[in-house]
């Protein structure tokens, strides 16, 4: 499976939820695929994701799924230690490790050749990290919501893209109708 194809299988789990998705083509195929008010598409900073949904995370109550890959991760190693020393139970992070720099042109990240994700979350202290293959993504994550503990995903698959559009909705229309939907959820 590619990166799209696990965006495919969790959609019937994360629609509706909180979700921060990762720039370039990852938030383009969510995008693409699942449309939603409480998806906040990252369109121009790259590692973000994970600290922005957890930020999210401990600013409210609602679950908060990020969703980044290993090249993002790579590039913000801060953000793991920071979520081991933050603790938030409704707040889960699934890299999507392909290996790669997928929306650069598929570049080999170093998650793709030694570096292991998984163990580097570990050794930052985040007490719940669980590997998976692409194909049990959905299982995973869903088995993650229902534990009410936050959880790092790394879900290994294989580099790969399909052809998106860009997102042509403007960045400050993502950010103003993200934030009604979550001020809505916590007015309710």
């Amino acid at each position: 499976m590619i990166r799209s194809e696990v965006l495919k299988s969790i959609i019937p789990i994360i629609t509706d939820k909180l979700v921060v998705c990762n720039i370039g083509l990852p938030s383009q195929e969510l995008h693409l695929m699942d449309d939603q008010p409480s998806n906040f598409y990252m369109l121009g900073t790259m590692g973000l994701s994970s600290s922005i949904g957890l930020g999210l995370a401990l600013a409210q109550k609602d679950k908060v799924i990020a969703i980044d890959g290993d090249g993002s991760v790579l590039t913000n190693f801060g953000t793991l230690p920071t979520i081991a020393n933050n603790v938030a139970d409704n707040f889960i992070l699934l890299i999507i490790d392909n290996g790669s720099y997928g929306s650069t042109g598929d570049q080999p990240t170093y998650a793709g050749l030694r570096t292991s994700l998984t163990a580097v979350a570990e050794a930052c202290g985040c007490e719940n990290v669980v590997e998976c293959k692409a194909e049990d993504t959905a299982t995973v994550l869903q088995q993650a919501l229902d534990s009410n503990q936050m959880t790092i995903i790394v879900c290994k698959c294989e580099s790969g893209n399909i052809t998106v559009p860009v997102i042509d909705m403007d960045p400050v229309v993502i950010k103003h109708r993200f934030m009604q939907e979550v001020q809505a959820r916590n007015d309710g």
